[in-house]
């Protein structure tokens, strides 16, 4: 008999479990088979963050590839490169802004639009690819666009001189001469020195029928470049539209002499002066104009006007008539949307009927 431990009792164990050396294995191997899923997730995690490394690396290596081929000129292979980039990395901007730039180069508007439309969506941020976007939609006429993204473009940067002008050329050529006339005086502010803005604000003021404003928008303009006949021409039609028409005789003389090729000058000079009733100058200016360009449907108009007068006072002239109407045909198949003119060669034309019709009413059905 074992006197040194006293008989031990073995105690059954809850559910059958065994608390022997059994028990304590399957416990450890519970615990690291957890430890093992759990390290299995971390390569998993471990992997993916590796992948969209090495895929974010080739994209890098393409787009830098496409770099020094679009400064190479090597427009094909450019893009090749862009579009792998992009695919690689969708969200790389640079690689659609590349893309667009491409595109636009080769005269394909629409998916250089598009392209410009992903850079911005990538990053709303970027000014660069927001102004071409906007002036991609405003070299495709489409305004209420091109306003959008203009806007887009100023709230990023505000003193921007170009953003502020466009912005402003795309409300005064959709009709909202008020926004235009803000945001060429915000381009004013950017820089009071360039003459552009300045030839816009006058024609918007021009529109709203604010003549004094427009007439001191245009010398502000001339102030800070007097070789534009352009805005001398425009000044002077403001002049007339006041009355002032030896003013606008002065400016549009001046016009003429500084560019004696601008067909616009010699027009606005030859109604200018057929409203002062010098009708032998007038008729002269209208004939330069028509030399410099023949299709001009105002100077048509004029040179109608002028013979139909002379023949008016002796109507034994039938031949001054019939130039009057010649001219006035003319002016409306250059620009059909004149009804002034239509309504003078219904009023003038000869009452006698078509020969040809003479004879088709007379002809009896057998």
């Amino acid at each position: 008999m074992d006197q040194g431990w006293p008989d031990r009792k073995r105690v059954p164990s809850p559910a059958g479990e065994n608390v022997g050396g059994r028990a304590t294995v399957a416990a450890v191997r519970l615990r690291l088979g957890a430890l093992g899923v759990a390290v299995t997730g971390l390569a998993l995690v471990l992997s993916a963050g590796c992948a969209t490394t090495i895929r974010e690396y080739r994209a890098d290596r393409h787009l830098q590839r496409g770099t020094l081929l679009l400064e190479a000129q090597d427009l094909e292979a450019a893009l090749a490169e862009f579009q792998q980039a992009a695919q690689l990395s969708p969200q790389l901007a640079v690689a659609h802004s590349n893309m667009g730039v491409i595109y636009r180069r080769s005269g394909e508007y629409e998916r250089a639009i598009d392209c410009f439309v992903e850079a911005v969506r990538c990053n709303p941020f970027s000014f660069g690819d927001t102004l071409s976007l906007a002036r991609l939609y405003h070299f495709t006429n489409r305004l209420a666009a091109a306003i959008r993204a203009y806007l887009h473009a100023v709230q990023l940067r505000p003193n921007d001189f170009d953003a502020q002008l466009n912005l402003g050329v795309c409300y005064q050529q959709s009709g909202d001469f008020t926004q235009a006339v803000e945001r060429f005086q915000a381009a004013i502010g950017v820089d009071p020195d360039r003459p552009h803005a300045y030839i816009n604000l006058g024609v918007a003021l021009d529109a709203q029928k604010k003549y004094y404003e427009a007439v001191r928008a245009y010398k502000e303009a001339l102030e800070r470049d007097s070789h534009q006949p352009l805005v001398l021409v425009n000044l002077a039609h403001t002049y007339m539209k006041q009355d002032r028409l030896k003013r606008a005789r002065q400016a549009l003389t001046h016009a003429v002499k500084m560019d004696p090729q601008l067909a616009a000058s010699h027009q606005a000079l030859g109604y200018c002066i057929f409203r002062m009733r010098d009708y032998e100058s007038a008729e002269e200016s209208y004939k330069d104009a028509l030399v410099c360009n023949w299709r001009l449907p105002r100077a048509h108009a004029g040179l109608g006007s002028i013979n139909m007068l002379r023949h008016l006072k002796d109507k034994s002239h039938t031949d001054l008539r019939d130039r009057a109407l010649e001219h006035w045909h003319r002016s409306l198949e250059l620009n059909p949307y004149q009804p002034k003119v239509r309504k003078l060669i219904a009023r003038y034309k000869p009452s006698r009927g078509d020969p040809d019709e003479i004879l088709l009413s007379d002809r009896r059905p057998r």
